[in-house]
Order: structure tokens, then C-alpha cells, then sequence
């Protein structure tokens, strides 16, 4: 993730929505991919410093301040691309609820900066009903007594994806039910953008492997997909992982399935491009090594010989970057006495894995369109 400046030379930051130096209001421009100032007009629309054009607000911004990203002035709709592919938001009768949604549109936006970074195809429900990335943000439903007390769990939400649609548990967005279901599951790491970078993962598994011929390189390295989901899953959380899972997988939950194991990989190699991007956005040096800009741009100059993509940077390089770099930001957290910001050890085998899917995206990233393909697995968490 980058940081970005605002008009009056101030720096800020993704989530921004207004300048501390100037008071201006600044959003997120998606067609530029740049946070502007923005300056008000007669209108009711506003206009970006940044290039001079007309822009309206997400109507979740204007109403809710939950989403910082505007709209083109000429645009029909009311929602912005990142909040139109919602299908389903909390219940916000509720107050907690608004601030836990907050925490999820923050989430999901930065998931989506990735994913348009990295030039992959994101298809919403409204031009594909049946397999486009839709997103439903639901609470488990609890029984209360005549004084409003909660005495258990009548359903329960699991967070996952389905045919495209990704699920995200409402307790979540909740700093201690998090920890607490981190403890229990005896997990490392478990934070909302993880969630949402997991499930966009079997979103992408539909869309570039199933139904190609990908698929045949996916189950030399990950494994057979065609083996029973649900029962692997039992299987996982009655025995646990496998002896020595680490010689083979990312993480623990990596080998209950080989969706899993693609989808925890492909979320653990966005980890690494958006963190490597933040690094190399503030010019870090690890031990005289220059952090290196790992997402593609648009390339003007070179439009004919590239499809419009500079050349991605190469995995070892990626790679090389990330090692040094999550061993400086272990040793950080650990000076502030927290715990390790990226607690895994990739073997060699996860290596592969991660290697096969910077090949992809780096495929996928040059190509003019990407078509998906049908979705038929279901996979939850």
C-alpha cells in the first residue's frame, strides 16, 4: 500500500478522508488509482485537485462515512466500485455495528487495491449473478430473554466463500472475539484482511485455474481438489494437521484441502506484495538492499509491447525482499514487545506455490481480458 500526497504537499494515507494540514476533504479516485483533494462546487459534486475532474461521493460515504471513494460526476450509479459489490451489510439498528462496518469496508477496499494493482479481474453480482464477487456482512443471530440478555447462539455465520459470494462474520471486525477465536483455533495470525485476502482466493481459483488447463499444474503441486471437501474438514478438526505440516504447507489450515492450501497461499502471497509495496513506497533498506516496487503500472510509453504492463518483477526478487523484510518487522514487534508481525516459515515446497501463483498473476496481469470460468466448489472457514 502506498501513501499518497495531498495538494498542499501533506502526506496521506489510504484510509484518509479528509487533510490535517489544509482541512480539505480527500477520497480515493478508483480510475486513478490515487487519493486527491477534492475542492466543493454549485453542483453538489466535487472536484479532484489532482486532475481537475467532477466526482461525486459513494453514497456509503456521503450517508455512513464508512467508505472514502468517489465516484465519476457522469456515473449513474450511487455506489462506488468497491461498495457495489456489497449484497448484504450489517444491520445498522444496532450502533456497534456501524463501527465494526467501518473496520470491514477498510478491509475489503485494500483487498481490492491489491487486486486492480495487480490488473486481475474483479466481475461483480450485477454483470454476473450466478459467479461474480459479491460480499454479505452478517451476525450470528443470538436468542435474548425478556431483559435483552444473550443466552446462546441460535445460528451461527461462518465466515467463507460460496459461488463467488464471500461471507464475513460480523464478530470480526471485533478486536476481542477475533483474538479469542485466533486463541481457540490455535492460530497465529487471524485478522480481517487476512480473511478477506483468504476467500478472494477461492474467488480466483474459480476464475484462473478450474475448468482450464491450469488445472493439471494446480494437483501436481497442491493436491486433488475432487476429494471430498466436508470430509476433509472433519477429518481436519478432529486429528489436526499432519506431523511436520510445515515441510509442505503454508499454514496448518493449508493442508486440510487443496482449495485451502491455494487459497492460504494465495492470500499469504498478497501479504507479501502489499507489504513489499508499503516498504518500497517508504524507501526501506534492509541491510543495503533497496525494498523493490513489486505491483504493475500502466505503462503509456510501452503500450505495444507489453499490453499496456511494464515487466513484473521477478519472484526471486519478490521473495528475497519479503525474507528480509518480515525478519526486520519480527524484530520490530518484538521490540515493542508484540507478537511477530508474519509468525510462518515458508518451506521449500510452499515456495513452489508461491512461485506458481506470482506465474499467474503475472500472466493474467498482461493479458487484455481475463474471462471466469464457471464456479462449482464451495469452501468455508
Amino acid at each position: 500500500m502506498k501513501t499518497f500526497q495531498c495538494h498542499c504537499g501533506n502526506s496521506l494515507h489510504f484510509e484518509n478522508s479528509q487533510c490535517f494540514s489544509c482541512d480539505r476533504m480527500v477520497a480515493y479516485l478508483p480510475d486513478e488509482k490515487q487519493l486527491s483533494a477534492l475542492e466543493p462546487i454549485v453542483s453538489g459534486n466535487w472536484t479532484a485537485l489532482l486532475n481537475n475532474q467532477q466526482y461525486r461521493q459513494c453514497k456509503n460515504f456521503s450517508d455512513f462515512n464508512v467508505c472514502n471513494w468517489m465516484l465519476a460526476a457522469s456515473d449513474d450509479e450511487v455506489l462506488c466500485v468497491s461498495c457495489s459489490l456489497n449484497q448484504t451489510i450489517p444491520n445498522l439498528d444496532e450502533a456497534k455495528n456501524l463501527t465494526l462496518w467501518y473496520r470491514i469496508e477498510s478491509a475489503k477496499r485494500r483487498l481490492l487495491y491489491t487486486l486492480y494493482s495487480l490488473s486481475l479481474p474483479v466481475v461483480g453480482r450485477q454483470q454476473d449473478s450466478c459467479r461474480g464477487m459479491g460480499f454479505a456482512f452478517l451476525q450470528d443471530e443470538v436468542t435474548q430473554d425478556e431483559f435483552n440478555n444473550e443466552l446462546y447462539i441460535k445460528q451461527s455465520v461462518a465466515t467463507g466463500h460460496n459461488s463467488g459470494m464471500i461471507t464475513i462474520n460480523l464478530l470480526e471486525a471485533e478486536h476481542a472475539s477475533r483474538l479469542e477465536m485466533r486463541d481457540k483455533m490455535n492460530e497465529r495470525y487471524r485478522t480481517l484482511l487476512g480473511h478477506f485476502r483468504h476467500e478472494s482466493g477461492h474467488y480466483y481459483w474459480d476464475c484462473l485455474i478450474n475448468d482450464t488447463d491450469r488445472i493439471t499444474g494446480f494437483r501436481e503441486l497442491f493436491g486433488d481438489e475432487r476429494l471430498d471437501y466436508q470430509q476433509s474438514l472433519k477429518t481436519y478438526y478432529d486429528q489436526g494437521p499432519p506431523k511436520r505440516w510445515q515441510d509442505t504447507w503454508i499454514s496448518a489450515y493449508a493442508s486440510m484441502h487443496a482449495w485451502e492450501d491455494w487459497a492460504e497461499t494465495w492470500a499469504h502471497y498478497l501479504h507479501m506484495v502489499d507489504t513489499v509495496e508499503t516498504a518500497h513506497d517508504f524507501s526501506f533498506r534492509i541491510h543495503g538492499h533497496i525494498v523493490s516496487e513489486p505491483a504493475l503500472e500502466p505503462d503509456p510509453t510501452n503500450m505495444p509491447l507489453t499490453s499496456g504492463y511494464v515487466t513484473p518483477i521477478l519472484f526471486e526478487e519478490l521473495f528475497d525482499d519479503w525474507c528480509r523484510l518480515s525478519v526486520a518487522l519480527n524484530s520490530l514487534n518484538r521490540s515493542m514487545g508484540m507478537d511477530d508481525a508474519y509468525p510462518f516459515v515458508i518451506s521449500d515446497v510452499a515456495l513452489k506455490k508461491l512461485r506458481y501463483i506470482h506465474n499467474i498473476i503475472s500472466e493474467v496481469s498482461v493479458q487484455s481480458q481475463v474471462t471466469c470460468f464457471p464456479i462449482q466448489n464451495v469452501a468455508s472457514d
